[in-house]
C-alpha cells in the first residue's frame, strides 16, 4: 500500500524539499560558528579604522546652541533649544551638555577603547607568557619567587595604584596602556606555568635537550607552540575585561584625558543628565556591552574548538 502524507504534514513536497531545512541549516551554522559576535567585532573594527570618514562631526566641536539636543527620531528636522529658539537638528544620536555630537564621540571612542585594549592585551600576553614559561621551565627557587611575586601583585589594590599614578604622572593614553598591562600580565602566569610543567617532561623536549639545544631554543621552539592555544583562549576571554576596566578608569577620570573621546568618559559626562538626556550615557554603554559580549562569545568558541574534549562533546 502506498503511504500518503497526512494533511498536516506539509514539511516536504513531492521532490523531497523541506522548507524548514534552510532555516535549520542556518541555525546550525550560527550555532557552530561565531557569526553574530564576528559581525559585531568586524563592524567595530571598521568603525575604529574609518572613524574620520564615518563620524559626522568633530568629536570635540562644541556648539552650545545644540546642548542636550535630542536624537533624530524625536523630531524630523528641527528642534527647539532651552531658550525657545529653533535650531537645525544635525545630530543623529543627539548631543551632550556641551553640544558635542554623541554619534561622533561614540565612533572615535571605539578607536580609543579598542586600541588601548588590544595593545595592552598583546603586551600583557607576551610578558605573562614568557614569565609563565620561564617559571614552569626552570622551577625550583625561581618558580617559588615568581609565584609569590604574582600573589603579592594580585593582592595590590589596582584602583588605588591607578589613582596614584594618574595624580603623580598625569593622564594619557600611554599611562592607561601601562596600567592595563600591569593588570593583565599576571593573569597568564599561573595557567601557562601549569601547562609548562606538563610539556617540559615530554619526549620531544627531552630529545631536544639531549641534542644540545639551549634552554631559550627549547622554550621558543618546543614549549611556546604547546601553549599557543591556551594563550589565544586566555587573551580572547580577557579582552572584554580590559575594555570594561579601561571604561571604568575613564569613568573615574584616570588615564585617558577628558579631551579624548572614550566610552567610559562619555558615560561619566552623562551621569548628571540621565533623566533628561539619557542618550549621552546609553550609546557608549551599548558599545561597551556589545564589545564585551562579542569578545566573551568569541573566547568561548575558541576554547571549545581548541579543546579536543569539548569539541567531541559539541560534535
Amino acid at each position: 500500500m502506498t503511504e500518503r502524507l497526512s494533511p498536516i504534514d506539509n514539511t516536504e513536497n513531492s521532490s523531497g524539499f523541506s522548507p524548514l531545512r534552510p532555516v535549520a541549516a542556518t541555525w546550525q551554522f550560527i550555532r557552530r560558528w561565531p557569526v553574530i559576535p564576528g559581525v559585531v567585532i568586524v563592524l567595530l573594527v571598521i568603525m575604529a579604522i574609518f572613524a574620520p570618514w564615518i563620524a559626522t562631526h568633530d568629536p570635540n566641536d562644541q556648539d552650545l546652541r545644540s546642548n542636550l539636543a535630542r536624537p533624530f527620531w524625536y523630531n524630523e528636522y528641527y528642534e527647539t533649544d532651552r531658550v525657545g529658539k529653533t535650531i537645525e537638528q544635525r545630530h543623529i544620536l543627539g548631543a551632550d551638555k556641551f553640544g558635542r555630537d554623541v554619534f561622533s564621540r561614540v565612533v572615535y571612542g571605539t578607536r580609543v577603547s579598542l586600541s588601548v585594549a588590544v595593545v595592552a592585551m598583546i603586551s600583557g600576553t607576551i610578558l605573562g607568557a614568557w614569565a609563565g614559561i620561564m617559571t614552569g621551565f626552570y622551577g625550583g627557587l625561581f618558580d617559588e619567587l615568581m609565584t609569590r611575586f604574582v600573589d603579592i601583585w594580585n593582592a595590590l589594590p589596582f584602583l588605588l595604584i591607578a589613582l596614584v599614578v594618574a595624580v603623580t604622572v598625569g593622564q594619557g593614553i600611554i599611562v592607561m596602556m601601562v596600567l592595563l598591562i600591569m593588570l593583565t600580565w599576571v593573569g597568564f602566569v599561573r595557567n601557562i606555568r601549569a601547562e609548562v610543567f606538563s610539556l617540559k617532561t615530554r619526549d620531544y623536549v627531552n630529545a631536544a635537550r639531549v641534542a644540545g639545544a639551549s634552554d631559550l631554543r627549547i622554550m621558543y621552539r618546543h614549549i611556546l607552540p604547546g601553549v599557543a592555544n591556551l594563550l589565544m583562549v586566555l587573551a580572547s576571554l580577557r579582552v572584554g575585561g580590559l575594555i570594561m576596566t579601561a571604561a571604568s578608569l575613564a569613568f573615574l577620570g584616570v588615564g585617558i584625558p577628558t579631551r579624548v573621546p572614550s566610552w567610559g568618559a562619555m558615560i561619566s559626562d552623562g551621569r548628571d543628565t540621565l533623566d533628561e538626556a539619557w542618550w549621552i550615557s546609553f550609546f557608549p554603554g551599548l558599545g561597551i556591552f556589545l564589545t564585551v559580549m562579542s569578545m566573551n562569545f568569541l573566547g568561548d568558541w575558541i576554547r571549545d574548538r581548541t579543546d579536543p574534549r569539548l569539541r567531541q562533546l559539541r560534535d
